[in-house]
């Protein structure tokens, strides 16, 4: 006969279990039944999918789980994380302090106040309606402080971009008045950017006086584009600090709704969250959700009850906040800072509100939305809301801060000069971009005796390693590169720059697909040992204090990889870094990149990169897709010395490139259009004498020919095809001129080519490239200006709406074709 005592730990346990069963169902469901939406219009609560038995645990279980906040997090398969995550919601919440939250909407719905009151019309993509992401900001970085953080990234849209200049990055509000009233306009004719895409710098300080410096990134149009830079520059700061790097550095990116769910590098960008090259110990998400995306409803932009659902595919936890509901907001801003730090992991905050305005102040959104605006026009600012929840009267403290404002503004019509947003890290002190000095270049030669102890070391694994058959052949022939018996190829030669970097300090950093040992089976910089697939890169074992070295496979995206190299080369100024196409074809999957920050991000925001694009090019006969790198989109987005341009034509010319980049500090993206079938071919390679001489040479001229009758200027592939069929042919009267740099176009180098011979009366232009690609219509106008009184013709495929025909034959026949013409006859105007 059981006891009493027994019989109450049996009732008690029943109880527990079936506590627990309620309680999982709306752990698992209860988000469905919150109240989100301050409207009342949209996200209504909708039944859940199993049956909830009503009672005591039930109403416990909906007080925690049915609120204004809606947790989505178990989906995630850590039984550990899922704890930690109930116990943070089955609590009581935490007393906020509500004086200070209460100011700080004061500030951002009184900001917002005075630049409708002052420039009425004027776009500012106010965040009036979410004005609850100041006090949200202030606590994350109030918590975070608290645990570890120095630094935070954040990247932003345009939605309430401004307000956070002021009210969380602390510039001062006369700042960005300054720019409303657009004083000085000369001064960024043909360059600057508009106020809601300029970054800013500024610094927080918690109420214990711990400081986060905070730096919020320039971004374009291109709403989410922002995502992957922030996050190679997070990663490049956390590098910089080393051990705690992850710890000290807090990327918080911050989304629009309707782009969340729409645009693709989001999800390139949330996929490389936990990948070893990309890792940055986890990035908060921030959906700013005025459930409205322009003039489209939810329905019209997500197909899902959430935007958020996207990120559903990672086992990160997934919050919805009623952004009307301060003190709410400010504890998912604690829950999320916790999560980062502890769990190292992503997570997603989505606050809900609305757009009190238009999408911008000179839309109107009563045209689209009319029911819904008829309820905002009478709605309070959300500072008086929450003053009356908490039974505050803030006139007066409202009153102070508007005067403030209104003094700041005044300030602002007096100014003269442009107020600078942002300092520079002192890490770009030594680096410099404006127009091309020839002062800085910068001798790239190595002495033969270096370049072969270098590549002893680059052919030397542990003797316990098992290496492939093929690799190990590959190595000796490498060693015969180095002694001088065998001429360099490419792979060999990039590998050799590559490590006399990394010995003098320069750390290199190189991803893309395959790019470990390289598409084309060339570059082998990392090799894996046959029987336990161990990998090992000689590259990491040169020297004690050797520059590091990385070597990544990305994930199968250019825009997220070539935006996150793009990002880490901003904040490592000193390093080589590298991004390589598959094939130079596949970058247009990248071209925001490389239009909206890549090409653009000097002249729009004073700002730097020096990251370097590697990009197969070359006619094989390989179809469309895997030909052309489109050089003429490169060269359409060349101005004012914003990028460099090259397509090295031998290995030599390769090496001194890569070395060039990394030892000047002149610090611009550089475009390199690297071959396919050239790699190893014997007439790119080169002997280990050229890495001896100075430098990189903009233009090869041609020394093998006398008194020739033509000079034939090309880049690329093209031109071995014509000196190796000009000796087939015996062609005495041909000289063939290599441009090596398109841009910024070496003026003096090819005018001192073609003076070398001159009696041609003809001057040519070749190249594989149909007449709307390639190079032509930027060369042609160029080289009539240097050519002085002689013809220039050009030989070239016919205009094209494809790069390259798909036929192998087609091919050789046009290939042939185009040579025949340039030796032969002359091409057509």
């Amino acid at each position: 006969m059981a006891t009493k005592v027994e019989a109450l730990q049996s009732t008690t346990g029943k109880d527990q279990h079936e506590r627990e069963t309620v309680f999982d169902i709306f752990r698992r469901w209860g988000y469905l039944q919150t109240s989100l939406d301050p409207l009342g219009q949209y996200l209504p609560p909708e039944p859940f999918p199993t049956p909830v038995p009503e009672g005591e645990f039930a109403a416990e279980a909906r007080s925690f789980y049915c609120g204004t906040i809606a947790a989505e997090f178990m989906h995630i398969p850590s039984p550990e994380q899922r704890q930690w995550l109930q116990e943070k919601m089955e609590q009581k919440a935490p007393k906020a302090n509500q004086a200070h939250i209460l100011t700080q909407l004061i500030h951002a719905d009184l900001f917002e106040q005075v630049i409708q009151s002052r420039y009425l019309g004027t776009k500012r993509f106010s965040l009036e309606g979410l004005t609850v992401l100041i006090p949200f900001l202030d606590h994350l970085f109030e918590v975070g402080s608290s645990l570890g953080v120095t630094k935070a990234m954040l990247a932003m849209s345009h939605r309430g971009r401004l307000n956070v200049m002021v009210n969380t990055v602390g510039r001062p509000a006369s700042d960005i008045f300054t720019k409303f009233e657009d004083v000085d306009p000369r001064s960024t004719m043909g360059g600057g950017d508009v106020k809601y895409h300029m970054g800013a710098t500024g610094d927080y300080t918690s109420p214990d006086g711990k400081v986060v410096n905070l730096h919020l990134a320039s971004n374009p149009s291109h709403l989410e584009a922002v995502n992957p830079v922030l996050m190679g520059r997070t990663r490049a700061k956390q590098e910089r600090i080393g051990k705690d790097g992850k710890k000290q550095v807090l990327p918080i990116i911050l989304h629009g709704d309707a782009a969340f769910a729409g645009q693709g590098v989001t999800a390139e960008a949330l996929n490389m969250a936990a990948l070893h090259g990309f890792n940055i110990g986890g990035t908060i998400h921030v959906i700013v959700n005025n459930l409205l995306g322009f003039t489209a409803n939810p329905e019209e932009s997500n197909s899902s009850r959430f935007s958020t659902d996207i990120a559903k595919r990672l086992p990160i936890p997934i919050f919805h906040v009623n952004a009307e509901d301060p003190d709410a907001v400010v504890r998912v801003a604690a829950i999320a800072t916790e999560w980062r730090q502890r769990f190292h992991s992503d997570i997603v905050v989505d606050l809900v509100g609305y757009r009190k305005h238009g999408h911008s102040e000179v839309d109107d959104p009563t045209v689209t939305q009319p029911r819904r605006y008829a309820i905002i026009k009478d709605r309070k600012p959300l500072y008086q809301l929450y003053a009356e929840k908490i039974g505050v009267n803030p006139a007066k403290e409202a009153e102070q801060i508007q005067q403030e404002l209104l003094d700041a503004q005044k300030a602002a019509t007096k100014a003269s000069e442009i107020p600078k947003l942002s300092e520079l890290p002192e890490y770009w002190d030594n680096y410099k971009g404006c127009e091309f000095d020839s002062a800085d270049e910068v001798n790239t030669g190595l002495s033969s005796e270096r370049v072969n102890e270098l590549v002893q070391q680059l052919t030397t694994v542990p003797k316990d390693f098992h290496i492939h058959p093929k690799v190990k052949k590959l190595f000796e022939q490498r060693q015969e590169m180095g002694s001088g018996a065998k001429p360099f190829d490419y792979g060999m030669a990039e590998l050799v720059a590559f490590a006399s970097l990394l010995e003098d300090g320069t750390p290199v950093r190189l991803t893309g697909q395959d790019s470990q040992r390289g598409t084309f089976n060339q570059r082998h910089a990392v090799v894996v040992d046959t029987e336990t697939e161990a990998r090992y890169s000689p590259l990491s074992h040169l020297a004690e204090k050797q520059g590091r070295f990385e070597v990544y496979n990305s994930l199968l995206s250019e825009a997220a990889v070539l935006g996150f190299e793009y990002g880490f080369a901003r904040d490592y100024p000193e390093a080589l870094v590298m991004w390589e196409a598959q094939f130079g074809d596949f970058a247009n999957g990248a071209q925001i990149i490389i239009d909206q920050f890549i090409a653009a991000g000097e002249a729009k925001w004073g700002l730097l990169s020096g990251v370097v694009m590697l990009l197969p090019h070359g006619y094989e006969g390989q179809g469309p897709e895997h030909s052309s790198a489109r050089i003429e989109r490169y060269l359409q987005l060349a101005a004012n010395d914003n990028i460099q341009i090259c397509q090295p034509s031998t290995a030599a010319q390769y090496f001194h490139l890569v070395r060039r980049q990394a030892m000047r500090s002149w610090r611009k993206p550089l475009i390199v259009f690297t071959p396919k079938s050239m790699l190893r071919h014997p007439d790119a390679s080169s002997p280990i004498a050229e890495f001896g001489r100075d430098r990189f040479l903009n233009v090869l001229p041609d020394n093998e020919v006398e008194n020739p009758r033509r000079l034939l200027v090309c880049s690329g592939k093209i031109g071995h095809n014509l000196r190796v069929e000009r000796e087939k042919r015996k062609e005495k009267g041909v000289g063939i001129i290599f441009l090596e740099q398109m841009y910024p176009w070496p003026e003096d180098e090819i005018q001192a080519a073609l003076d070398q011979h001159p009696n041609a009366d003809e001057i040519l232009w070749v190249q594989e490239e149909p007449a709307n690609m390639g190079a032509y219509s930027y060369v042609m106008p160029l080289l009539r200006r240097v050519a002085r009184d002689r013809a220039v013709l050009s030989v070239k495929r016919s205009a094209s709406a494809t790069p390259a025909t798909g036929s192998a034959k087609a091919h050789d026949i046009e290939e042939k074709t185009l040579i025949d013409l340039a030796l032969g006859t002359a091409g057509e105007n």
